[in-house]
């Protein structure tokens, strides 16, 4: 990654406060996490899924899929929420997602997802924290109770 002063910029210090180990070793160091040991892989509540570092909305539930590779997978992102860069690690030459907000280290994306766009946006899950959508009349039963006072 560049050296590109990111919205949210923290010290190292700050961010393993922040974040949990391995979500430290995920968006810091570029680690991943093992295939198929994150609980989000099988999320399917609409909401949307947010990047546990700075909280900014990656992507819509309605634009994940099961891609079938233990990781979950999207087809589009939120628009501006997220940066690539070329990764030449482990000998092979592939896109790297980061977040536009903090430039924590997502996964990768490749050419091979579904209609319309045919990405897979390939995501760590321990990079994603998921806020499901809310019922419409969730949180209004206080508020016709006070209204009847």
């Amino acid at each position: 990654m560049s050296s590109k002063i990111f919205k949210v910029a923290l010290s190292d210090e700050e961010w393993r406060a922040r974040l949990t180990p391995e979500q430290y070793d995920v968006l810091r160091r570029h680690g991943t996490e093992r295939p198929g040991s994150c609980a989000l892989n099988h999320e399917k509540r609409p909401g949307v899924f947010r990047c546990v570092g700075c909280g900014q909305e990656l992507f819509r539930a309605n634009e994940k899929f099961d891609s079938g590779t233990g990781w979950p997978s999207f087809f589009d992102p939120l628009p501006g929420s997220i940066e690539t860069s070329r990764d030449l690690s482990h000998f092979m030459v592939r896109t790297e997602v980061h977040c536009s907000q903090c430039g924590g280290h997502l996964g990768h994306v490749f050419e091979d997802g579904p209609p319309p766009t045919y990405l897979r946006y390939c995501i760590n899950g321990v990079a994603l924290n998921f806020e499901p959508d809310r019922a419409p009349d969730e949180g209004r039963a206080g508020d016709s109770a006070q209204k009847r006072l």
